[in-house]
């Protein structure tokens, strides 16, 4: 069976980055696309790059345009993807087989007060909070096999995530001091000072510092510790990686952490573990994560760094192979090993 797949904010980075992967998928066909202002146009209106291709044009975001689909991925605003969605249950397209795979913030956090502090509204629809699974593989993969509404976690959680999980499980972390860094695609494909050539080229800078970054609530749920989180914006298109420092419960050397991840991640496909630092360009445009963690005896921290593509495995790969969970296809099915080299 071939899935039909509609994605809508289609002409954003993570929405071209969908149609890219679901355009190679052996199991799915992209047969409807939306994109907000976009409405009428081409997608080679938006991506010139994408001319001759005989994609369909991109429609308005109704209740009709969701009809007759398996897959819907939504890259929209938080805020605009609940209120859909909150739509498309009461009409009935969930109970009919629709899975939806919210791309932004709507369901990822389930405490609808948390939602209301962390992004300065109410929540359109809480009573759907509950039926959402958080869509880190790593973690849900079994929740993820009935889920009708799944919340693609954010890249930055994704990345934190890779690194911290084995030192929170086996290692008894509960505060974890994060340091990320993002490629300028994360700011997103709207005009602005966070991706002016002028303003972000040759230089690095932190943002959302002391708690003041809208993925620490959700880091903090996942993980179930005490983050401190530092992003910043780097100087590259695409990549991300993440360190983490922490206090392990005891002492143990590097031989054994390793081991300790290699285990966590032993039955994961798209986590490698390493023996050296990752670098963001050995994933970039892959679904992976490369992750690797070190043990300074003489203070007695871990340091755990990890790297994803913010666009593939910290978005649209992570959204495919959410799909392929949802509807029982081989897990890796149409996402991408090798990195875009060089």
């Amino acid at each position: 069976m071939t899935l039909r797949v509609g994605i809508a904010g289609a002409s954003g980075y993570t929405g071209v980055e969908l149609l890219r992967l679901l355009s190679q998928h052996p199991e799915a066909e992209v047969v409807a696309l939306a994109g907000g202002r976009a409405a009428g146009q081409s997608m080679a209106a938006s991506w010139p790059a994408l001319t001759g291709l005989g994609l369909p044009d991109m429609a308005a975001l109704d209740l009709s345009f969701a009809v007759g689909l398996d897959a819907l991925f939504l890259g929209l605003p938080h805020g605009v993807s609940a209120a859909y969605v909150a739509e498309l249950h009461a009409a009935g397209l969930l109970d009919a087989g629709l899975r939806i795979i919210d791309l932004g913030a709507d369901f990822r956090l389930r405490d609808a007060d948390v939602f209301a502090r962390v992004y300065g509204a109410a929540h359109p629809c809480p009573g759907l909070l509950p039926e959402a699974v958080y869509g880190l593989p790593e973690v849900h993969r079994e929740a993820l096999r009935t889920a009708r509404i799944i919340a693609n976690p954010g890249c930055y959680p994704t990345a934190t995530a890779i690194a911290a999980l084995p030192l929170v499980e086996q290692l008894g972390a509960d505060w974890l001091a994060v340091t990320g860094i993002s490629g300028i695609s994360g700011a997103g494909r709207s005009p602005g000072p966070r991706n002016l050539y002028c303003e972000t080229a040759e230089r690095v800078v932190a943002y959302g510092v002391a708690g003041g970054h809208r993925h620490t609530a959700e880091m903090e749920q996942l993980l179930g510790a005490s983050v401190s989180f530092t992003p910043h914006l780097a100087p590259m298109v695409r990549g991300m990686t993440a360190t983490v420092l922490a206090r392990p419960s005891r002492p143990v050397d590097n031989d054994e952490l390793y081991d300790i991840y290699v285990k966590r991640f032993a039955d994961h496909p798209m986590v490698t573990v390493l023996r050296a630092p990752p670098s963001s360009g050995d994933v970039r445009g892959t679904a992976r994560a490369q992750v690797a963690a070190f043990y300074d005896a003489e203070r007695g921290v871990i340091t755990a760094t990890s790297a994803i593509d913010n666009i593939g495995k910290g978005a649209a790969g992570q959204a495919v192979h959410n799909m392929n969970l949802a509807f029982g296809l081989p897990e890796i099915s149409g996402l991408p090993f090798l990195p875009l080299l060089p």
